[in-house]
C-alpha cells in the first residue's frame, strides 16, 4: 500500500495561491524558523505548508497546516489544513497524531463530505502498525475495527472496496496468529488448548488461507487426546472442502494410522 494514496487528495486540497518561496526566501530553514508563531496571512501560510509538503518534509508541513488551523479557525482554510495536517503527519509515520488530528476534524465535522477520508485515513494508520503474528494484535484489532467503521458507513464510497480487502488480510493474520499460538501449545503437548485455538479459526476465520491447515491441526489434537471420532469429522470436513490438499492428505494418513477409519 503506497503512501501516496491520498495524492488526489493533496492536489484537490491545493489552490492557486501566493508562492510559500517568499515565507522562507527560497532556502532551507529549520523547523523552528518556519514554525514558530508569526501572524501570516492564511494563503501564504497555507502556500507554505503545501511547499513543505511537497518537499517531502512531512512533520514541518503538519506544523505549518497546525498554525492555519490555530491562526485562522473560522478560515474556510481551517477545515482543509486539518485534513492536510493529518495527512503530513501519516506520511511522516507519525500515526498517533495523524490519528488525533482525523479524530478533532471529525469532531468538528461530523457530516463533512470528506468525513470518509478521516475515517479512512484513521483505519490505515492502524492498518501500516499491524506487527507479525508473534507479537501483541492489539493495533491490528483496532484496524479491523476502523476498517469495518469505513465499510459500514460508507459503503458507496470510493474507499469501501479497498477496506474491505484490507479486512480480509487483516483476518487473515489474526487467523495466523491463532494458529502460531495453537502449534506452539501442540509443540507442547497441550493438546486441549491447541484444540480451543485450531477451532477459532475455523469457526471465525472459515474463509482465510489458514483453515485447511486448522482442520488438519484440529485433527491431530483430537486424536492425541483420544477422541477419534471427533478427528474423522474433521478430517471428512477438511476432504469435503479441500480435497487434494497437502492438509486433507495428512489428515487422511493421520486418521487411517490411528485406525479412526
Amino acid at each position: 500500500m503506497t503512501k501516496h494514496i491520498f495524492k488526489w487528495a493533496v492536489i484537490g486540497l491545493s489552490a492557486t495561491m501566493l508562492s510559500g518561496c517568499a515565507l522562507f526566501g527560497g532556502g532551507s530553514a529549520g523547523r523552528g524558523t518556519d514554525t514558530r508563531y508569526v501572524a501570516r496571512d492564511v494563503d501564504t501560510l497555507y502556500n507554505a505548508a503545501k511547499d513543505r509538503l511537497d518537499r517531502g518534509q512531512y512533520k514541518i508541513a503538519a506544523a505549518l497546516f497546525d498554525e492555519v488551523e490555530r491562526q485562522h479557525p473560522y478560515s474556510p482554510w481551517a477545515r482543509r489544513a486539518q485534513q492536510m495536517s493529518a495527512f503530513s503527519y501519516y506520511l511522516a509515520n507519525d500515526y498517533n497524531k495523524a490519528i488525533e488530528s482525523s479524530r478533532r476534524f471529525l469532531s468538528i465535522h461530523p457530516g463533512n463530505k470528506d468525513a470518509p477520508y478521516a475515517y479512512y485515513l484513521i483505519a490505515l494508520c492502524y492498518y501500516e502498525q499491524i506487527s507479525d503474528v508473534t507479537r501483541d494484535q492489539k493495533i491490528t484489532e483496532q484496524a479491523l475495527a476502523s476498517l469495518g467503521e469505513v465499510a459500514r458507513r460508507y459503503p458507496n464510497s470510493r474507499y469501501a472496496a479497498d477496506a474491505k480487502l484490507k479486512m480480509d488480510l487483516v483476518n487473515d493474520h489474526l487467523a495466523g496468529k491463532e494458529m502460531e499460538i495453537g502449534r506452539f501449545y501442540q509443540r507442547r503437548g497441550k493438546w486441549l488448548a491447541a484444540t480451543i485455538r485450531f477451532r477459532t479459526v475455523i469457526e471465525k476465520y472459515e474463509t482465510t488461507t489458514h483453515t485447511p491447515e486448522a482442520l488438519m491441526r484440529l485433527t491431530e489434537s483430537y486424536l492425541a487426546l483420544g477422541i477419534p471420532v471427533e478427528a474423522k469429522k474433521t478430517a471428512a470436513v477438511l476432504g469435503a472442502n479441500y480435497p487434494g490438499t497437502e492438509w486433507y492428505e495428512r489428515a487422511y494418513e493421520l486418521v487411517n494410522k490411528h485406525g479412526a477409519t
